[in-house]
Parts: C-alpha cells; sequence; structure tokens
C-alpha cells in the first residue's frame, strides 16, 4: 500500500505531465483504484494533490464555498 506521500509523488508528476501537453494520465488512488485525468479535468486532479498535502500537513482539506454566477 502506498503512503501518502507516495501518491502525492505520483499525482504531481501526472499534473506537470498534463502541463507539459500530454493528453492524458492515470493515477492510482488511496484505495487503488486508477484514475484517468486530461487536461479538460486537470483542476480535479490538482485539488487531489492539495487534498494529499493537506492532509501530511495534518490540516483538514478547505473546500471553498462556491459562489453563484448569474448570466
Amino acid at each position: 500500500m502506498a503512503t501518502t506521500a507516495d501518491l502525492l509523488a505520483e499525482a504531481q508528476t501526472a499534473y506537470h505531465r498534463l502541463q507539459i501537453g500530454e493528453s492524458a494520465v492515470e493515477v492510482r488512488d488511496a484505495t487503488g483504484e486508477s484514475i484517468r485525468y486530461t487536461p479538460a479535468n486537470a483542476s480535479r486532479l490538482l485539488a487531489y494533490i492539495r487534498s494529499l498535502q493537506a492532509q501530511i500537513n495534518g490540516c483538514p482539506a478547505v473546500v471553498p464555498p462556491l459562489r453563484p454566477v448569474w448570466g
């Protein structure tokens, strides 16, 4: 079983690969499930990275409030 630090390193590497132009990357989460990320959902991967960083730092992940958008 991978440690949180291992999961964070894998997620950061995957995010970097997306940022340099790879079309899709796969990351294994804490349950061992493989998740595929693309540039279109890179923000979800970044949120996952921040969640792992918060776990390592001993802080709960902070979720900002939703802001309504009026069209």
